[in-house]
This record gives C-alpha cells, structure tokens and sequence, in this order.
C-alpha cells in the first residue's frame, strides 16, 4: 500500500506503544481493571459447586502442573475464600460467562460452555515465565458470543493429518472460542474416514500413488502420500473436542470432489472407470451418477456408519464444483431427468442434493453445503455455506436459510498474507491479516428480520499446498485468532487495538511451539513523500520482540541493524529499500519484510 504526505513523514500507529487493555483474544464484551494482583500460592484451592464443572477443574490443574509446576488441592464446595472457583450457574445463557478477580478469589461463573470460555480467559491471563510465581491482574470481565457458529476448516481430504496434528489443532481452535470443527474428509486427493462396509474407500481411495520424483516442494507434493482414520480414531478425537468445547461437523463431498471413492468404486460413476486418486489438483469430469439408484444407496450407507461416528445434528454434503458434462451424456442420467422431469443438469443436482437432505432429515439430522447447492432450487430446511463472495450467502438469508459467512476473499486462509515474494508457495490470492479482521458478516444487503439467519463465519484452511503441521500453522495463525474476534465479540473495527491484543497474545503461542506467520513490524509501508527528510517509526508487531532492518541492500538477517528509534532517511531520485526481519523473544526470526521509499515525481 502506498501513501504520501507534504512535510515530515511519522508513521505513527495507535498501537506502538503495547496496550495497556488486557491481551485477550477475542475481545470481551466487558473488561473492568483494578488496581493490584492475586497471586497463587499453597493455601489456593479449585472448588467447584457442581459435577460438570469438575473437567474444567481437571483441565486447569493439569495446565498449571504442565507450565508452572504446581497442583492446587481440588473439592466440590460452595465456599471459596481463598482460591479458584468454578460456579455452575445456569441462568448465564449458552456461552456466556463471568470472570471476577479480586485480591483473594478467582470466580468463573457461566453454564457448562460458559465455564469453559471463562477458563479459557482465565488461560490467556496466565503470566509467560514458567519460573515466577503465578500473578493475575484484578479485573471483572462480563463476555458472550456475538454468532453461534465460530469455525475452522481443515481439509484432509487433500492432505492427511495425524490424530495428534488434529487434537492440537483443536487445542488452537478452543483456545481462541471457535466452536465448530468443520473437517473435509474426502476429496479427489483421498479417502480419510474408515467405512466398514466399503472396505476399499479407505484401502484403495486414501492413498495417492505419487510419480516417485524426489520432490516434495510446496509447488507440487508428487510423492506417495496417504493415510485415513479408523473409527475408533474418530471417535477419540469427537470426545477430544467435546471436552473442549468443538462441535465437529464432518464433510463427504459430493457429488464432485469425489474421485477418491470411484476409483474404490467406478461402478458409481457415469463411465464405469477405471480410476485413480488424483496426485494434483483441479476439478474433474467424473463425479458420482446421479441417474444410478446404486449410488444412493452407496451414499446412504456411508451417511448411516457417518452419524454413528459424529454426534453433530449437522452433516456436511459438499455439493461444490460438480462438473456436470458427465451427467448431460449418461443414459441414466438423462433417464432420471425425464422420469423426474427435471429441465437440466442444474435441477439434477438440486434433485441429488434434496434426496440426500431427506434422508439426513430421517436420521434427524440437517445438511449444510457450499453454495452451489443453491444451483436448481434449494432444499427446504438446508444450511448453506456462502464461499464465492457474499451473494449466494446473502440471497440465502434473505429466503430464511441458515448461512454461515465464508466468502474466499475473506476467510481462505490458504490465500497469501503478504508480498508473495516473501511469503511460502500458495494457491494465490491476497488476505493479509487486516482484511480478514475488517471483514463483516452482517451486509446490509440482508434484510433486518433477515439477519438472524447469518449464524457465523468460518475461516477455511485448504491443503494444495500446505503440507505439513509447520505450514498449517503458519497459514492458520494469526489470522485464525481474527476469524475467532468477528465471531465473538462486537461488529465494532479497531484494528490498531485489535493488533495490540495480538501482539501481547501471540507470545503463548510462541512459547507453545505455534510456527505462526510473525507480523510485519508496525508502520512499515511502501511510501511516497514530497521532502527528502523522511523519519519512519517502527513498533515490534510481538510484546518482547525486537526489529533489525537495512537500508543499502544487504541481508538483515546476516548484517540488520537493531531497531531502537526513528529511522532516519534522505531520499535521491532514487528509492530507499528498507528491509526488516523480526525476531520473537523465543528466537523465531520472521521472513524478511521490505518497503520502498520514493520521492513523489
């Protein structure tokens, strides 16, 4: 982005000196400070007044033992005079919570979601250093959620992640109040959820030959890759994000992105095969028939062994990306057309995508997909995904259908975050940080008594070209934690407060091992100005961090110049290149940011 200015340049930034607001992610509705602290100490308690509150006081202790060192006596009292308590109180409505500090007791106060949000908050409060002792800040905080549906999408189909990968997603997830797991399990790239009954899905559909070639870049990963989840693995990790909070909604996708199974099962297609999962990516030809009777009964079996695993009243269908030449020239698709009398392939996919919503809807069960399911009339009581921008998720509302908000110009997070000539191979794109956080899910084009049908937004994650735990983490965050903000707190925008509480929150991350994508420092920008005196002001993006920089070209990873001041510059006719890294108090160092610095012609 570019700027000028007549005069002396300032970049100045409301956030350069970290804020003295608490750095909580998402912001709370309410936040009152008081003077002074509590400190734990050996007298301290957890008591809790009711049964279900005993995992949060599991979950606590076990975090205190992990990073300080020490384990507080736990009881089921009503008393606490001096310590942590847990109070279950059930006129706080869904996800609401009260958390009070004063000089002697914690008190969380919420119903069962509640408790854990206020836990969380409590978390996040938590000092850094493992070796001092364990001081809070006095505060009353009053918190709720603004949309019901706070998600994150992992797509596996594409890219296996192990069990353990998953649960630490989810840690993440919780951590920041996002509440809903979306998890794309199939794609033509993989089959990643055992079914019992077609034995094949996963033995032939999860596992991608390869070329061989000895080149796993981030351009293109033609290795042998695969794996999938046994049942019982999904089941483990189900109950993992239950006690944490995480609804999980799984995604078959069809009838497109469905390459994986047809080459397990070709007789479900519109040619018969052969087949083979797909090593790189695009959309394809082939997807399920829908003029063949088998196919339903394919796809009902697997929804049946599906909703004995996942306890969620809703289930994913895909419906996105169906290419539908196959479909125009099969006999028993166009049989199925006249018997049905449908118009055109649009409306098949509409009478494939009610069939499924039905059946789901006898299982007691509701569907959700993409947009696309839009396309030849939308099933009664369906929930849509608004992904190509924001009309089919606002045409969706306004004609009383459940939406959640997750237009790809704002909520990809697989898009790049920065110049790409700094950044990690991707798909494309450009979704820095302030775009996702200045998105809002509310248009103005939904009609007020419409705008209720907006339940959230969703932050996606799709795995072309993330490869590994390291990458996922580098995509997902810090822009997850902007996904998390819009969910929960107000529509109110301050992104100079909002990059503060950041900035003072990403150094759990840090400790924690998170490989996020360390910020710019603050006030770096391309610029033009009409003087040859330039001071430009820089703030460390990370509580703790520090900046080295260059002006004559050179490395500053090898040859930066400690950050401390004001930068001087004098500009000539031509530009001044300052280049910055940034190094994180645990040692990560940043890629190397860079901004021009011209005089105005």
């Amino acid at each position: 982005m570019k700027k000028t200015i007549t005069g002396l340049l300032f970049f100045l930034c409301t956030a350069s000196v970290f804020s003295q607001e608490l750095p909580l992610v998402p912001k709370p509705s309410s936040v009152v400070t008081q003077p002074g602290t509590l400190t734990l100490n050996s007298k301290t308690e957890i008591v809790y007044n009711d049964q279900v509150a005993l995992q949060d006081v599991l979950f606590l202790n076990q975090f205190l033992s992990d990073n300080y060192n020490i384990t507080l006596k736990t009881k089921k009292s009503k008393k606490n005079k001096n310590g942590i308590e847990f109070r279950l109180d059930k006129s706080f409505k869904g996800e609401a919570y009260a958390l009070t500090i004063n000089d002697r007791t914690v008190t969380i106060q919420g119903d069962t979601a509640g408790l854990f949000y206020g836990l969380q908050t409590l978390l996040q409060l938590m000092p850094l250093d493992e070796s001092a002792t364990v001081t809070l800040p006095q505060v009353t905080i009053k918190d709720e959620p603004r949309f019901k549906y706070r998600g994150a999408m992992l797509d596996a189909g594409r890219y296996f992640f192990t069990v353990e990968e998953t649960k630490r997603f989810i840690d993440l997830m919780s951590y920041y109040k996002l509440n809903t797991f979306h998890w794309h399990l199939t794609e033509d790239g993989g089959w990643r959820i055992e079914i019992k009954k077609y034995p094949l899905l996963t033995q032939i559909g999860a596992w991608r030959r390869g070329t061989n070639i000895n080149n796993s870049s981030d351009e293109f990963d033609r290795l042998p890759h695969g794996g999938f989840y046994s049942q019982k693995e999904i089941k483990d990790i189900v109950k993992y994000a239950a006690a944490r909070n995480v609804n999980i909604i799984p995604e078959i996708d069809m009838p497109g992105h469905s390459l994986s199974a047809l080459a397990a099962y070709p007789e479900y297609s519109c040619t018969g095969g052969p087949f083979k999962v797909l090593e790189l990516w695009g959309i394809q030809s082939d997807i399920f028939c829908a003029g063949n009777e088998k196919t339903y009964t394919f796809i009902e079996d697997i929804l049946d062994e599906l909703i004995t695993l996942f306890p969620s009243q809703v289930i994913h269908i895909g419906g996105d990306e169906a290419h539908k030449d196959r479909w125009k020239v099969c006999p028993k698709c166009k049989a199925k057309m006249v018997a049905e009398n449908l118009k055109d392939v649009n409306e098949l996919q509409s009478y494939f995508i009610h069939r499924l919503s039905t059946y789901l809807g006898s299982k007691g069960r509701r569907m959700l997909g993409w947009d696309e399911i839009m396309e030849g009339g939308l099933a009664p009581g369906a929930m849509v995904m608004g992904w190509r921008g924001e009309e089919s998720g606002i045409k969706a509302a306004n004609m009383e259908h459940e939406v959640v908000m997750t237009p790809n110009s704002s909520m990809y997070l697989d898009y790049y975050q920065g110049k790409s000539s700094s950044e990690p191979f991707n798909i494309g794109g450009d979704l820095p940080l302030e775009k996702v956080y200045n998105y809002e899910p509310l248009s103005p084009q939904i009609a007020p008594d419409k705008q209720k049908y907006i339940i959230g937004v969703q932050g996606n994650l799709w795995m072309e070209f993330i490869h590994t735990a390291s990458k996922l983490d580098y995509m997902a965050f810090p822009r997850l934690l902007a996904v998390a903000e819009i969910g929960w707190s107000d529509a109110h925008k301050d992104y100079d407060d909002f990059i503060a509480r950041v900035g003072g929150n990403l150094p759990h991350l840090d400790k924690e091992g998170v490989n996020f994508r360390i910020p710019e420092p603050l006030g770096l920008h391309d610029f033009e100005s009409n003087t040859t005196h330039l001071t430009v002001l820089l703030t460390p993006p990370i509580k703790g961090s520090k900046i080295y920089y260059t002006i004559n070209g050179e490395d500053p990873m090898l040859n930066g110049t400690l950050y401390t001041s004001g930068l001087q510059l004098n500009l000539t006719d031509k530009p001044v290149e300052l280049k910055c890294i940034v190094r994180t108090k645990e040692g990560r160092v940043s890629n190397t940011y860079t901004a021009s610095y011209s005089l105005k012609k």
